[in-house]
């Protein structure tokens, strides 16, 4: 095989592996060869472990010489958010506080994708504490977008979205509370889903909001994040919100043709204010669905303008009181703009954050009678293209909080609600940046949209487009 490996998808280079095609020493070189000439300006990786992990691929590949295959990722380098905790390892959260935590306990998604025969290639930068969705980080710098370094990468998965962007890994766990997956998502040219609420086990990742947090997959293609949703999901005995059901077939339904489905358009809210080249982009995606046989129709959706700010709410309220402590005893340790938002939440009332609580079964029921007549939703990721570096470094400034806002206007309310989203390349603007759509389904069902996700990038080659990085 002639293709640089680290250019393969993540199921491609699986089945290559499988097949002794690709030694996983050769991925494994591949990758570290592309981290290498261009870690220095991208900033995506937290830490590089290449000797441990060329002694892992070769490892894997004499067990295959033996005919022991540990999973369907044997012997694929990953690396994933740097909050995803490994025993014995550092996991510092993108922050100053934790910058020499070592882990006591495995997060059962990395356990499952090492049950799997995953090996880790390192850690990826992040935004502190996973509280920000630019992808700037007052502690280790900005990670930047692969498509044009001066531009964010959309965050709190930043290193996630630039690296797999990069082609510096195939693959990489994020988390989604208020759109750290579909951001990077959108803003780097890169598949990533926010799964339901109760699908994934959240055990050992750090919280950040204990009732919005998602633990889901960034990857090139829909197929390869159906791969890694259906390794990692179901019960957890130790995460007790996780659903006891079996777990669907989803690579098989990337398969499936979007032919008798119905696709829902927001009337309003989603579709208001874009950037030019966002809506020419939504245009074009409904007519991609359209030639490849679905039905799409606007729905009128329940004012999303309180659910965004309920989420707001319970994100803010939640994340205070993880952080209680440290901001008494180590207030100097947080970035500005982490600690201005921890610290405004200790002003909102008991009563409501309880009643943004109460209020979420409500709007989801309204939510689900507003899209009865439709298998899912899309709507652009986010109102624009990725901003420059320097126009979204608003820091703790009055007018941050109206800049976070606009770029995760689009996502909060998904997460309040508990839905699926699956965030695929649609488009590019003028200047060359990716541009995403989210396809927004019901409660746990992950199938239908990664269904629509897979005909969509049969029909379309933009998740297959590369940045030109030297």
């Amino acid at each position: 095989m002639t293709t640089e490996p680290a250019s393969l998808s993540l199921t491609e280079l699986a089945s290559a592996i499988a097949n002794k095609k690709i030694s996983s020493r050769e991925a494994t070189q591949s990758c570290l060869g592309r981290i290498a000439r261009l870690q220095p300006r991208l900033n995506a990786f937290m830490v590089v472990e290449a000797e441990e992990a060329l002694q892992a691929a070769d490892a894997a590949d004499a067990a295959l010489a033996k005919g022991a295959r540990s999973g369907a990722l044997h012997g694929v380098p990953l690396a994933h958010k740097d909050m995803y905790y490994e025993t014995g390892k550092i996991s510092t959260c993108g922050s100053a506080i934790r910058r020499d935590f070592v882990a006591s306990t495995t997060s059962t998604a990395v356990q499952r994708l090492r049950d799997a025969g995953a090996i880790r290639l390192g850690t990826l930068q992040m935004a502190e504490f996973a509280y920000g969705p630019t992808g700037h980080n007052a502690h280790f710098g900005p990670v930047r977008n692969p498509w044009n370094c001066d531009h964010i990468t959309g965050g709190s998965s930043s290193g996630s979205g630039a690296a797999v962007a990069a082609r510096l890994i195939f693959a990489s766990l994020g988390s989604d509370t208020g759109g750290s997956i579909r951001m990077p998502a959108h803003f780097c040219g890169v598949t990533g889903l926010k799964t339901t609420v109760g699908l994934v086990s959240r055990a050992g990742a750090m919280p950040l909001s204990q009732s919005l947090d998602t633990v889901g997959p960034l990857a090139r293609t829909a197929e390869d994040c159906a791969l890694l949703t259906g390794l990692i999901a179901g019960l957890d005995p130790r995460d007790p919100t996780t659903r006891d059901a079996p777990v669907p077939d989803y690579l098989a339904a990337t398969q499936g043709a979007v032919n008798g489905l119905t696709i829902g358009v927001p009337s309003a809210y989603y579709v208001d204010d874009l950037d030019a080249d966002v809506g020419r982009a939504l245009g074009d995606t409904i007519a991609t669905l359209t030639r490849e046989g679905a039905r799409v129709v606007r729905v009128a959706l329940p004012e999303q303008g309180p659910i965004t700010a309920a989420a707001q709410i319970v994100l803010a309220v939640e994340a205070a009181g993880f952080h209680a402590r440290w901001m008494k005893e180590r207030p100097q340790d947080y970035g500005p703009q982490v600690l201005m938002r921890l610290q405004n939440a200790l002003a909102i009332p008991a009563l409501t954050y309880l009643e943004a609580l109460r209020w979420r079964g409500v709007a989801l029921a309204a939510h689900l009678r507003a899209v009865s007549g439709v298998d899912a939703i899309v709507a652009p990721g986010a109102p624009v293209p990725a901003p420059t570096i320097v126009e979204s470094d608003v820091g703790n400034q009055p007018g941050a909080e109206a800049v976070i806002q606009r770029l995760s206007r689009f996502t909060r309310p998904i997460n309040y609600l508990g839905l699926p989203s699956l965030s695929v390349p649609a488009g590019f603007s003028g200047a060359g940046l990716p541009i995403g759509m989210q396809l927004i389904g019901r409660p746990f069902d992950e199938a239908t949209i990664l269904r629509i996700g897979g005909a969509f990038q049969r029909a379309t080659d933009f998740h297959a487009r590369r940045p030109s990085l030297a």
